[in-house]
């Protein structure tokens, strides 16, 4: 579990991306920023920064922050309560993003994901996404994604979000915790 002096500092950077990216945000949604370690307590190699704007029934507005070479770890977002799992759409708007996804292996990666346990990352079709690109994942689909060196700043446009049913390859990861 991140410390709270860590997470103070992660918040203060992530304010910082979002100026990069000409973001604005209030002060109400500054305190509502997410600091996703994902149980593992190795922030700036494996974790995710989330402020969400918007979650209902049907849409789910997000921004995504990503430290330099942050890894969000490989997951799906199956069916719920026979509702298909949630598509998904990236609009990167700062920095640069290497997405992985199910499909043939890209040759050559441009990065590789952090160690861990054998199997933990099992798709290597490399999607980069530049700011103004986008990409949009369907229910149920492997995914996991990196950003480059300066970090990143992504939008996600969304159906319903459940992080709490997201199903991570890697089981040590917690994603919501108790």
């Amino acid at each position: 579990m991140i410390s709270k002096e860590k997470k103070q500092e992660v918040i203060e950077k992530t304010l910082e991306y979002f100026k990069k990216a000409n973001i604005a945000i209030t002060d109400e949604e500054k305190t509502k920023i997410e600091i996703a370690d994902f149980g593992l307590n190795e922030i700036e190699i494996t974790g995710l920064e989330i402020l969400v704007y918007v979650n209902t029934d049907r849409v789910c507005a997000k921004e995504l922050v990503m430290l330099p070479n942050q890894t969000c770890p490989e997951h799906r977002h199956p069916s719920v309560n026979n509702e298909p799992g949630k598509e998904e759409t990236f609009r990167c708007r700062y920095g640069k993003v290497y997405l992985y996804v199910e499909g043939e292996k890209t040759k050559n990666c441009k990065t590789n994901p952090p160690e861990s346990p054998d199997g933990s990352y099992t798709v290597f079709h490399e999607i980069e996404l530049n700011p103004g690109e986008q990409y949009t994942l369907y229910p149920n689909t492997k995914h996991w994604f990196k950003s480059g060196e300066n970090g990143a700043v992504v939008s996600e446009f969304s159906t319903k979000s459940r992080d709490e049913s997201d199903v991570f390859t890697d089981k040590r990861i917690i994603r919501v915790e108790k």
